[in-house]
Parts: C-alpha cells; structure tokens; sequence
C-alpha cells in the first residue's frame, strides 16, 4: 500500500491547514488596518492646525438653542463655509431644512404626476386596441352566422337539385351531400 493514510485523515488535515491559514490572513488584515489607522491619525494631526474654539465639554442639552448658535461663535472662524453656517439663526436652519423637504417632495409629486400620466396613457392605448379587437369579433360572428345562413341555404338547395336527378334517373353511391 503506498497510501498508508485512510481518505479521512487528508480531510481532516486539509480542514486543519485551511483554518491556519485562514487565521493568519485574519491576522495579517488586523495588522495592516492597526498600522495604516495609526499612520494615519498620526498624518491627520500633522497636517490639522489645533482648533482655537473655546468649547464646553459640558453636555449643552439643556442650554436653548439660540445660546448653543451663540456659544460656539469662534469655532471655524478661519473657514468661510463653516463661518457661514455657524452664523445662521436655528430659524434659517429649519427654513431652509423645510425648503429642502418641499423641493425634494415637489420632485416626488412631479414624477408621481408623470407616471400617473403614462399610466393612463397607456391604459387609453390598451382600451382603444380592446375596442378595435371587440369590434373585429363581433364582426367575425356577423360573417361567421351570415355563413352558417348561406351554407343551410346551399345544403338545402343541393338536396333539392339531388332529389330531382334521383327523379330523372341518376344514380348516386356516395351520397355525401346530404
């Protein structure tokens, strides 16, 4: 026997290997985060001057919040963007939250409207073809019953013209006709 391993035992072990390996990719990925992580927040407080803001620490819940607008009137100073929110009342805040709301629903409205539109579109399309179809139909029965008329007529007819050549004589084997 060149194997002298029972199948089983390869399956265990390969088990067993894909777990090392599977702890060492998790352990390499954990040291490459940590590392980069601190590379970074170490290049973020190299290239970020100090904040000159004098914040609380304490918690401002309780405060109204004009004096929380007011509080924190030197932070961001130096930036025109945050220098231009910070001045902005809590009134201007929610207008223009509420503005925000409004266009964002008069978009949702103007595409509801629009499919509402199609939709019926649509459905006038599908209702016209449901006519013109109903329409072919009970044309098709009109034609359908006209002929069942015209063939009653021309079976009767052949029957007649069938009795008279028997009168004169003539001799039928068939007799598919009647």
């Amino acid at each position: 026997m060149a194997n002298s391993h029972p199948p089983s035992d390869f399956r265990v072990n390969r088990v067993k290997l894909m777990r090392v390996v599977l702890v060492l990719v998790c352990l390499i990925l954990i040291c490459y985060v940590e590392r980069h992580s601190r590379k970074y927040s170490t290049a973020l407080a190299v290239m970020c001057p100090p904040c000159s803001c004098d914040c609380s620490s304490e918690p401002s819940l309780s405060l109204p919040l004009d004096f929380i607008n007011s509080s924190f009137a030197d932070c961001g100073k130096d930036d025109p963007e945050i220098n231009k929110e910070m001045k902005k009342d809590i009134v201007a805040l929610l207008t223009e939250e509420l503005s925000l709301h409004e266009n964002v629903t008069n978009d949702s409205l103007q595409r509801t409207k629009a499919l509402i539109m199609s939709a019926k579109r649509t459905s006038s399309h599908y209702q016209k073809e449901a006519e013109k179809c109903n329409t072919g139909v009970e044309t098709c029965e009109e034609a359908r019953e006209r002929a069942e008329v015209k063939l009653r007529k021309e079976r009767k007819l052949t029957a007649l013209w069938m009795n008279r050549a028997h009168q004169f004589g003539w001799k039928d084997e068939t007799n598919d006709f009647l």
